[in-house]
C-alpha cells in the first residue's frame, strides 16, 4: 500500500502556481500511478486541518534529449493542482513563498 509520502512527491514551485495561492490553490507533483481520490487523501493526511475540495491532473511525457550520439529522456511525470474549501487550514509550506 503506498503512503501519502509515496503519493505526494514534492510541492511544485512555479511563477503561476504563486499566483493561484490567493484562490487556494496549491500545485504538487505527484506519482504518476496516483488517482484523484488517492491524492485527497494524502494531501488531508500529510497537512492536518486541510479539506480539499477538487483535484485536478496533468501528465506531462518527459523531454528527449542528447549529447553528443547518446540520446536519453527525462523522466515523465504528474501534477496536481488541489484546491482547499473556504473554511480549511492554509498549507504553511507555501505561505513564506508569496
Amino acid at each position: 500500500m503506498k503512503t501519502a509520502y509515496d503519493i505526494i512527491k514534492k510541492p511544485l514551485i512555479t511563477e503561476q502556481g504563486m499566483e493561484q495561492i490567493a484562490d487556494r490553490k496549491y500545485t504538487f507533483v505527484v506519482s504518476l500511478t496516483a488517482n484523484k481520490i488517492e491524492i485527497k487523501k494524502a494531501v488531508e493526511e500529510l497537512f492536518p486541518g486541510t479539506e480539499v475540495e477538487k483535484v485536478t491532473t496533468a501528465r506531462y511525457l518527459g523531454k528527449v534529449k542528447r549529447m553528443g550520439a547518446n540520446v536519453g529522456s527525462r523522466p515523465n511525470w504528474k501534477k496536481a493542482v488541489v484546491k482547499l474549501t473556504e473554511k480549511s487550514k492554509t498549507i504553511e509550506a507555501f505561505e513564506g513563498l508569496v
